[in-house]
């Protein structure tokens, strides 16, 4: 979706972005990174039609002389509509020469994240004076081994219904009340035929490569 906002306002968030714990490593410096304003000069400027149409006049003479205006401008995406469910698709390859090499590194990653930071201030979906955005991790997808050959495990959490998920997706509700909490339930860790219960301290430690959140707020 492209922003003909107010400037001053086309770049704000839900929440001070400022405030984040960056630290390098972590889910949060990944989605800060991702959602960066870019600033688009030189060759990556952006074709402007206002300004074409000012300095050479209507569409139809643009077209047939193929002239063109492109400005300097900035660039930043975010989120406008807040997802029932949010998948966060970690890329664990790096390019190197002219192979691929796994990213084994560890990502940390919360119980409950806070999207605010990289939503428009106007997010559609949220209610009104809310300053938070969110979510429960239920779901992590983990890769062993290697570019060309690997096992993929899962953990699950087992858990009570979510009534502010239902609402989303039924109703199209917003949540209005504060829910801070994980949801509650039990993990399990999952490998083919393989089912275990584990500890909250063990998913969390995994090296995750698909990263699970249902709504909360």
């Amino acid at each position: 979706e492209v922003s003909t906002e107010d400037p001053e306002t086309a770049f704000c968030t839900l929440a001070n972005r400022e405030d984040l714990n960056l630290e390098e490593g972590s889910i949060y410096h990944c989605l800060y990174q991702f959602t960066r304003n870019e600033k688009l000069t030189e060759t990556n400027k952006l074709l402007c039609d206002v300004c074409t149409q000012r300095h050479y006049g209507p569409k139809n003479n643009i077209k047939s002389e193929k002239k063109y205006v492109y400005t300097n401008a900035k660039k930043q995406m975010l989120i406008s509509l807040a997802p029932p469910i949010l998948t966060l698709h970690l890329k664990r390859f790096q390019q190197a020469g002219f192979n691929l090499r796994k990213v084994n590194r560890h990502i940390k990653f919360p119980e409950v994240i806070d999207l605010a930071p990289f939503c428009t201030a106007k997010c559609k979906n949220v209610a009104e004076g809310n300053t938070k955005v969110l979510y429960s991790l239920y779901g992590v997808v983990e890769h062993s081994g290697t570019m060309r050959s690997g096992h993929y495990t899962a953990y699950a959490k087992m858990r009570s219904m979510n009534n502010h998920l239902s609402d989303l997706v039924l109703r199209g509700l917003s949540p209005q009340a504060l829910e801070t909490e994980p949801v509650k339930g039990q993990w399990f860790h999952i490998s083919d035929t393989r089912v275990q219960a584990v500890s909250t301290s063990k998913v969390l430690s995994s090296q995750a490569y698909l990263l699970f959140y249902e709504r909360l707020l």
